[in-house]
């Protein structure tokens, strides 16, 4: 192998660095294609039994994306003050291109201000409306502040602000290609997919990708012109701007920004750092150079692949330029090291000698890393998986780069006049080598005690997070996902599906949810791909969803299903719809309302909105009993099954789908409750309020087991969060496992192999244990990070060990040996972990919290690891004497 490298490699060092300038061409010219997905996946667990059912909730039940505008107005809210202004920003709004209507106070029908009759509703004549001039404002806002369908939602109890609701035209004609993908993963999956099939499911699948990326495009140009729309009229009220597509291009503006500012100043400060550890700029360039070139190429093949980042892989930049670093210092280290053996040997006899000594060990931490990241995979989170995919392919490129590039750099740089000085003192390194001699038991109690606190840590380790702790409180999201919990209704959404009693059967799956309910699926998520929106509940009929969070800043459409989410390009959501829409006569055809639209239905829909509305993590509450409350208004509160019946067959087609259709479906004879949950509520604990909801359905709504089906963004999100303890913290034990059976490998010796290992136990329960400790949860965002500290950690221990098993023959004295080693590698360990250390501080400074958690936690982690690898591991060597006795 070694001569095969000398010919190919060390030998040609001109055509070797000729080579890497083209192939860094070819990478750049894919960087053009590289796409930061806002996916929807990112929230999405594969395999999920209560997907599917989700997805079937939402093609029954369908609404339009949509971005909602918050308008806090300095004067009252319905003075000429604020509404001209609003109307003003309205009419602007309406003139973008994509928008198909924007739903305002302004253009809602009063239905109590003064209170309508039904003849008056049926009579086809204009419903009051604040745009009336002779309107009575004060009984209006009375009306939005206590209506059922207002209040909370158009318009905050307190009155003092109101949501404006921009839609977004439709974009129709993508079902059958979604349709077609699935029938083609579902042959695949069960390996009855033909060659022209397998085929045609690349093309598809490719069409996919193509169309969500113009959608997001297209949304994020939208969100850019209702910012720029709204900017000119801050200074009459305090305005947030919310919805799918704000958030879907926040995210990825997000990403981008951390990828190009903070990639740039960890750069930079690795730049300043080698500088003042080598003081030469050859040894500054060479590791820069070399981690940098693995970084490109690495990208370079994902634009290629169309392989799309996301919000979690985006971070497979910074943790590739920590492995190729470090491989590179260590390259760097060895050959300064035998510089200073060596002076007068040959240039190429010093390069070859430091290539062959660290090849092992450097392709040995590797291998190891990919395993820790390959743990990823088991996860089930798209995002996730592809990080650990990632970055096993990255850590090729970098083992590749590190030992063609390095050496060839070497041969190639100039020669100068460095001569190898002896060093002025002892390596800072040594002082821990000192503690380790000298201070022996400390270092073991020490361990000890950390041990338990570890423990102790983990325990306290919650796998519960609020979406709304990914952003730091001055942005935009924060604060209007804030005001939405606080003063119009919550964000998060929750589907409450209740059978009628006469079928009250349990239906198909959700038996593994949260709330004991699940609905069977293929272990693939029949519509999880980039454009779907596992939030918003409209149907992926509609249209292709590049929405990353649909209803995870703003839960589901907060008009949907209320009389004002007009679904046309008119600006009055009723309009027309009450021309017709409850016959004069009340004599329609003769149709079977069905359960709940009799008496009995009616009083257990009453109740049982009421028993879901009397938790204080729920916010605004919608269903039939919303729709029947505004029946009691228009015909009085004397209403038995007979009126219930009359009016659900006189509606028309229009109203019902504004009043009805959101909480009914008559085929299957099922009601739905809507639920906002308060996101921002710090006592959320989304599995034991699902798990109590459910039974105080049962227990206090007389429901029987399985006729109440829970779905929606909460239950999707719970059942991520629970499902990362088992598939990450479970799974390390099995990646230790593997990573054990490669050091008894490495090493030959099972005694040495599980002393190398306590280190890294040590390190990664620290991590996670702090993570316990300061309340950082474990979530899809900090979960990484346990693949990062066995990385990490693996590749200090790999390195010192190794090197102590060529100390130790020597002389057979491991006291001696661990100073050696202290002294050599041990600097290599600590520069590669000074220098990043540095660099990745620089992530505290960003606005999004997952990067910040991020770069803290790196930290942690590395300097867990070296401080173990140069502390622990000798200690243990020392006391156990795993190479045998000395001489």
């Amino acid at each position: 192998m070694l001569a095969f490298y000398e010919q190919l490699v060390l030998r040609r060092p001109l055509a070797v660095l000729g080579l890497l300038l083209v192939l860094l061409l070819l990478a750049l010219l894919q960087f053009p294609k590289i796409r930061i997905d806002a996916s929807a996946d990112s929230l999405l667990l594969q395999g999920d039994p209560a997907l599917e059912y989700f997805r079937e909730v939402g093609q029954r039940y369908s609404s339009e994306d949509f971005i909602v505008i918050t308008w806090r107005p300095n004067a009252p809210l319905l003075s000429d003050q604020s509404l001209q202004p609003l109307s003003s920003m309205a009419d602007e709004l309406r003139a973008l291109p994509g928008v198909s209507s924007v739903v305002t106070i302004m253009d809602v029908p009063l239905l109590q201000s003064p209170p309508v009759g039904l003849g008056q509703v049926t009579s086809g004549d204009p419903l009051p409306s604040l745009q009336d001039p002779n309107i009575d404002r004060e009984q209006a806002l009375r009306e939005f502040t206590q209506s059922p369908l207002y209040s909370d939602l158009l318009v905050g109890a307190q009155g003092d602000v109101t949501a404006i609701q921009v839609n977004i035209q439709r974009t129709d004609g993508d079902s059958a290609l979604l349709l077609e993908r699935e029938d083609l993963r579902k042959a695949q999956r069960s390996g009855e997919i033909s060659e022209e099939a397998a085929a045609r499911l690349k093309v598809v699948e490719q069409e996919v990708k193509k169309r969500s990326a113009e959608q997001l495009g297209q949304q994020s140009d939208m969100v850019a012109g209702v910012r720029a729309v709204v900017e000119g009229y801050r200074e009459h009220a305090g305005i947030f701007v919310g919805g799918v597509p704000m958030i879907a291009a926040d995210m990825v503006s997000f990403v981008r920004s951390d990828l190009v500012l903070f990639g740039s100043a960890i750069l930079g400060v690795m730049v300043l750092v080698l500088a003042l550890i080598f003081r030469r700029i050859k040894w500054v360039v060479i590791p820069l150079a070399s981690c940098s070139l693995g970084v490109a190429y690495t990208l370079g093949i994902l634009g290629y692949l169309d392989w799309r980042m996301t919000v979690i892989s985006s971070n497979v930049v910074a943790v590739l330029l920590i492995v190729g670093l470090a491989i590179a210092i260590h390259l760097v280290v060895r050959y300064r090291e035998l510089h200073r053996i060596q002076p007068d040997a040959p240039l190429y006899e010093r390069v070859r000698d430091s290539m062959r000594l660290m090849a092992v060990p450097c392709v040995y931490t590797g291998v190891t890393t990919m395993v820790a990241f390959v743990s990823l995979v088991v996860s089930g989170i798209q995002p996730v998986i592809d990080f650990g995919w990632m970055m096993t392919l990255g850590i090729s490129v970098a083992l590749l780069v590190s030992f063609s590039l390095v050496p060839a750099l070497m041969l190639l740089w100039p020669q100068d006049r460095e001569k190898a000085k002896p060093e002025e003192g002892d390596p800072f390194t040594l002082r821990f080598a000192r503690i380790a001699d000298h201070h022996g038991s400390l270092v073991l109690w020490g361990s000890a005690a950390l041990s338990v606190l570890v423990v102790l840590g983990v325990l306290r380790l919650q796998v519960e997070n609020r979406f709304i702790d990914y952003f730091k409180e001055t942005t935009e999201i924060y604060q209007g996902m804030e005001l939405l919990d606080a003063r119009l209704g919550g964000t998060i959404p929750l589907d409450i599906v209740i059978a009628a009693p006469d079928s009250s059967a349990p239906l198909p799956g959700l038996e593994n949810a949260s709330n004991g309910n699940a609905a069977p699926v293929d272990d693939d998520d029949p519509f999880a791909d980039e454009f779907d929106d596992p939030f918003a509940r409209e149907s992926t009929s509609d249209s292709l969803d590049t929405d990353a969070f649909a209803d995870d800043g703003f839960g589901d459409d907060p008009f949907a299903g209320d009389t004002f989410a007009a679904e046309s390009a008119s600006d009055d959501p009723f309009g027309d719809d009450f021309d017709s829409g409850f016959g004069s006569d009340f004599s329609s055809e003769n149709v079977d309302p069905g359960f709940w639209f009799s008496l009995e239905g009616m009083r257990l829909i009453d109740r049982l909105q009421g028993i879901v509305d009397a938790y204080a993590e729920t916010g605004k509450v919608q269903s039939l009993s919303t729709t029947f409350e505004l029946f009691r208004q228009l015909l009085g509160d004397d209403m038995g099954s007979v009126e219930l019946a009359l009016a659900r067959n006189a509606l028309s087609e229009d109203i019902s789908r504004q009043l009805v259709a959101p909480y009914f479906n008559a085929e299957r004879d099922e009601a739905r409750i809507t639920v906002r949950v308060k996101e921002t509520s710090k006592e959320l604990r989304r599995a034991a309020f699902l798990r109590d909801l459910d039974i105080a359905l049962q227990e206090e709504g007389g429901l029987d087991a399985g006729q109440a089906q829970f779905t929606g963004m909460l239950v999707m999100y719970n059942n991520v969060l629970q499902s990362l303890f088992a598939s990450q913290i479970l799974t390390l034990g099995a990646v230790f496992a593997v990573i054990l059976l490669m050091f008894w490998i490495l090493f030959r010796s099972l005694s040495l192999a599980l002393i190398a290992l306590a280190p890294n136990l040590l390190a990664a329960g620290m991590v996670l244990g702090i993570m316990g400790f300061a309340g950082i949860p474990l979530d899809i965002m900090t979960i990484t990070i346990a693949a990062i500290v066995v990385g990490i950690g693996v590749d200090n221990c790999i390195h010192y060990v190794h090197r102590f098993k060529r100390e130790f023959p020597a002389d057979r004295n491991y006291l001696a040996a661990m100073y050696r080693c202290h002294g050599s590698i041990g600097r290599a360990m600590y520069y590669t972990t000074l220098t990043l250390v540095i660099g990745f501080s620089t992530l505290t400074l960003s606005n999004f919290n997952p990067s910040l958690y991020f770069g803290v936690l790196t930290v942690i982690a590395m300097t867990a690891a070296v401080v173990g690898a140069l502390l622990l591991l000798p200690r243990l060597i020392l006391l156990f004497k795993p190479l045998g006795a000395e001489q």
